[in-house]
């Protein structure tokens, strides 16, 4: 998709759009919560040496996030050989398309309780070098942390699927600033909730 599906779109019209994109995508949004679901599970029945994750052992949220893209992108790899496989090379994707690159998709994880961020090179075109395109599906995973519900494991809070662009991405004015955050339209009407699930009347 060399093009940006949403150019010349009304903000009205970005949520049929996104649902176009979605219905397109080999992977369905019941696989990607399963996986996801299945992925956080995982990490809480590992080890690291003779401790657990969870008991002896509470990563931080920049770790966790690490562990679950990890386990995201592999065990989704899995259930598409020859299709997908977890990004390896600065140009690739987290989960990365081997057929069609545009289908590729970045997983981007946090504890806040309902938004993401992204480094501020987010908000800039592709430079061309060999970077990975910042267009594209994306994942968004919201989870707890340790500290906030002791003595319970954390869980995971909010799962999305869409589609965003290098445009979507607000950087920090401060000259210090290395985050890049997202508007409230992009939230509605370019991340579709998969989970938990959207009860519809």
């Amino acid at each position: 998709m060399p093009n940006s599906p949403y150019k010349g779109k009304k903000v009205s019209e970005w949520s049929a759009i996104t649902d176009k994109l979605i219905a397109i995508h080999p992977m369905t949004t019941d696989e990607i919560v399963e996986t996801v679901l299945k992925s956080w599970d995982d990490i809480f029945n590992s080890k690291i040496g003779s401790f657990s994750i969870g008991k002896e052992i509470e990563p931080n949220p920049q770790i966790m996030s690490f562990l679950l893209h990890e386990l995201v992108a592999h065990y989704l790899a899995l259930k598409h050989p020859g299709v997908y496989k977890a990004g390896t090379e600065k140009s690739e994707k987290d989960i990365h398309c081997i057929t069609d690159t545009s289908l590729s998709i970045e997983i981007k994880g946090s504890s806040h309780p309902n938004q993401i961020f992204a480094n501020r090179s987010y908000a800039q075109p592709q430079s061309g070098n060999g970077q990975k395109d910042k267009n594209g599906y994306y994942i968004a995973i919201n989870f707890e942390k340790f500290d906030d519900v002791k003595p319970n494991l954390p869980k995971i809070l909010l799962i999305r699927f869409g589609y965003l662009e290098h445009t979507d991405w607000i950087a920090q004015t401060a000259a210090t600033g290395q985050q890049a955050r997202l508007s409230a339209d992009v939230y509605n009407f370019k991340l579709k909730q998969i989970y938990p699930k959207i009860e519809t009347k």
